[in-house]
């Protein structure tokens, strides 16, 4: 493998600096159900926050990865293309080689003390998801957000993974102090279409069962509908059943985002529907003949409709916010009891 030459993870880019050398790897597997077949390649990180390029479509500039690969397995994931930098296969390789960046909260810890730190919102699972399979084991995250909550500084996630759950209580400790924004990704709720494409992932259902407990503890949870995947997911039925499940797990507010295939996922994919649905190859190639979107006319009828059916359902903007959650009025106060508000960014 190219440890020497592995790139700063920022989404988009790539650069010649080494975050770490080949002598800083431990390599790992664990015999137990979770993680077999899966190996760890634990290593000790030289920089863990990491600035968007200025060419992405990102709406943030800062993000932070603990990992690299993902366990979730999902057939499209944009990210698969990093695992190459690393002369990794970036088809079962990505989803089975999994790197660690054991000290990730410490350094982050070191980055926000720095006179050179001004306390920008960080983005976190916007490349690989932070509480993917690996967490459970290294629990990295718990260090993160003590960090980022002692330092009363703004940040968001982003996640397919029910872990979250366990850290709910230090998430409502920084929303005290700083604006957090939670999302989770749920782009269907039919389950044939989630244990093909998604295998690795909690059931959409257990997803919104996250949005749903983050809503009752006061912290307002976004979803990000993604990936809306055409000629399989895009049914009106199919997108009515989704958005219907979404309003009901109480979610903030619901953003549609159609299927993209960057190079390395896209090879991925393809192969996977070669496999699955053959009748639909040359259909894709036609939507995706300009490159790794859908033609804007296709992505603009698929938000039309959702944006129809939030409306329909009573779901707020189409917009993912971070928000500060305000405590509930003090018991012995009763004249004070008051429903209780989100601030808004």
């Amino acid at each position: 493998m190219r440890w020497e030459n592995l790139s700063p993870d920022s989404e988009h880019s790539r650069a010649d600096t080494a975050l770490f050398g080949a002598e800083a790897v431990t390599t790992r597997t664990f015999d137990t159900p979770e993680f077999r077949g899966i190996t760890f390649h634990e290593i000790r990180a030289r920089s863990i926050v990491n600035r968007v390029p200025g060419a992405s479509r990102m709406p943030f500039e800062w993000t932070v990865n603990p990992y690299r690969g993902c366990s979730h397995a999902c057939v499209y994931c944009f990210a698969r293309k990093t695992h190459s930098y690393l002369d990794l296969d970036t088809g079962l390789g990505f989803d089975s080689q999994i790197v660690v960046k054991v000290n990730a909260p410490e350094l982050l810890r070191h980055r926000l003390a720095s006179r050179s730190w001004h306390g920008e919102h960080i983005a976190m699972g916007t490349n690989v998801d932070c509480y993917q399979r690996a967490e459970g084991r290294y629990r990295l995250m718990p260090g993160i957000i003590e960090a980022l909550r002692d330092h009363a500084n703004p940040f968001s996630i982003l996640t397919k993974g029910t872990l979250i759950l366990r850290d709910l209580p230090l998430l409502r400790q920084a929303a005290d102090v700083t604006d957090v924004g939670v999302s989770v990704s749920v782009g269907f709720t039919d389950e044939e279409l989630w244990r093909t494409v998604e295998p690795g992932t909690p059931a959409p259902g257990r997803r919104l069962d996250v949005v749903r407990a983050f809503t009752d503890a006061g912290i307002g949870c976004g979803v990000l509908m993604a990936p809306v995947i055409p000629f399989l997911g895009d049914r009106p039925e199919q997108l009515r059943a989704t958005v219907r499940a979404i309003a009901a797990s109480g979610a903030t507010s619901v953003t549609p985002l159609v299927l993209h295939l960057r190079p390395g996922a896209r090879e991925w994919f393809m192969s996977w529907l070669a496999e699955h649905h053959p009748h639909l190859v040359a259909r894709y190639r036609r939507l995706y003949a300009d490159g790794a979107y859908a033609p804007r006319w296709y992505q603009r009828r698929i938000t039309r409709q959702v944006h129809d059916l939030a409306r329909e359902y009573g779901i707020g903007p189409d917009r993912v916010e971070a928000r500060r959650r305000v405590p509930a009025p003090a018991p012995e106060e009763p004249e004070a009891q008051l429903p209780t508000q989100l601030t808004l960014l």
